[in-house]
């Protein structure tokens, strides 16, 4: 892709302590012409710091680094730039790091199976808007809303029909974008394959993001009422 000269660079902020990793990001940055590498950083202190040079446009950061969890910069960088777009690129997929990372304001979770152009083209689409996730972070995300009983929300009175299609907290559409990601299609295949624009794929991905968010901090508020953390 090539940047226009109207458009600016997207400026990417790198938190990684693994060399390879390191050096794979840093090269698939500086091949894209439409990005520019703002830091790079090896451990939490760093990245922190790198922060105080002002706002990147995309933080990717990885949760387990040398002298803490990455998940705390995605929460500073939220709390300080709330226009930056955090995504996380990790080998940890259990489900409590990805509840844990929404919670402080990623907007994306992906896992290190996937390849650096790959990552770039996520870079991308999440300073477009977009939502990535990686197919086991979907699967997992579907066994969640499956598997436990979520919350109602507010909503105008709808058939009988219409409402079968919540009862796992998301919508038939969600499901189904969701289930087309744990198979591997792409926003694009899937755009095609339930005849919608890429636009709406993305969008069908934020609003299971946003759901989750809402779910998890939610959880978290339930369980320091349980250990008296927090009192009525």
């Amino acid at each position: 892709m090539q940047a226009s000269p109207s458009s600016p660079l997207i400026k990417v902020a790198l938190v990684e302590d693994d060399a390879y990793f390191q050096q794979a990001f840093q090269d698939a940055i500086a091949q894209a012409a439409d990005m520019q590498l703002a830091s790079m950083s090896g451990t939490l202190a760093q990245g922190l710091a790198a922060l105080e040079h002002g706002a990147p446009d995309v933080l990717l950061v990885d949760i387990g680094l040398p002298d803490g969890s990455g998940i705390d910069l995605i929460r500073a960088a939220h709390a300080r730039y709330p226009a930056c777009h955090s995504m996380v690129c990790t080998t940890f997929g259990d489900e409590a790091h990805v509840m844990r990372s929404l919670e402080a304001g990623a907007s994306g979770y992906l896992l290190k199976d996937s390849a650096p152009a790959r990552i770039v083209d996520e870079i991308r689409s999440l300073h477009g808007g977009g939502s990535p996730i990686s197919p086991l972070i979907a699967r997992q995300v579907l066994m969640r809303f499956r598997g436990k009983p979520q919350p109602a929300e507010p909503a105008p009175a709808v058939s009988t029909a219409a409402a079968a299609t919540t009862t796992t907290g998301l919508s038939a559409r969600e499901t189904e974008v969701l289930e087309y990601i744990t198979r591997g299609f792409t926003a694009e295949e899937i755009a095609g394959l339930m005849q919608i624009s890429r636009h709406t794929v993305l969008t069908f991905v934020r609003r299971i993001y946003a759901k989750l968010e809402v779910h998890s901090k939610a959880e978290a508020i339930f369980e320091a009422r349980n250990r008296g953390l927090i009192r009525e």
